[in-house]
């Protein structure tokens, strides 16, 4: 896991040496013909490639997980306070029953069955917000959990979720 951003991931990419990253943005990154690049119609041939050397394709995609995701939410805020919003995160909120909190790029409450998480935008006047989960259900609660946090440390935030 990284800090999100085309450049941040690539420079991992080739620090670590990975043969794959990506982000939940959509940039993949394949680590060996042309490091670095993340075209997705390349992105998707190699995917193609990749499952045609196996005997059952539609077996290796049926083996992957499968999880339920928010599309990715803007908190708009005033100029500075989204990354504010995140320290305030970072410090003071409460995420209950999380059982871990990863903070290399905003903050990540991990649970049993999901994540939500919040990361300020570098470019825009907002925090970016999502949740990923096993099951619907428990993506609708990490996002009400998550909504508590941010509720608790910004009482007047206007959430899109």
């Amino acid at each position: 896991m990284w800090r999100t951003g085309h450049s941040l991931i690539k420079a991992k990419l080739k620090e670590s040496g990975a043969p794959f990253a990506g982000e939940m943005s959509g940039h993949l990154f394949f680590n060996d013909r042309w490091p670095g690049f993340d075209d997705g119609l390349y992105a998707g041939a190699r995917l193609l490639e990749i499952l045609s050397r196996s005997g059952d394709p539609s077996a290796v995609l049926n083996a992957l997980p499968s999880a339920v995701s928010t599309p990715e939410l803007h908190l708009h805020t005033a100029e500075g306070e989204n990354f504010a919003l995140v320290e305030r995160l970072k410090s003071q909120a409460t995420f209950a029953g999380a059982e871990q909190l990863i903070t290399i790029d905003g903050v990540r409450a991990e649970w049993t069955d999901g994540f939500g998480l919040a990361r300020p935008r570098t470019r825009l006047r907002s925090s970016s917000c999502a949740s990923r989960a096993t099951h619907r259900r428990h993506s609708r609660v990490s996002s009400r959990l998550f909504r508590a946090a941010i509720l608790g440390v910004a009482p007047q935030a206007k959430l899109p979720f």
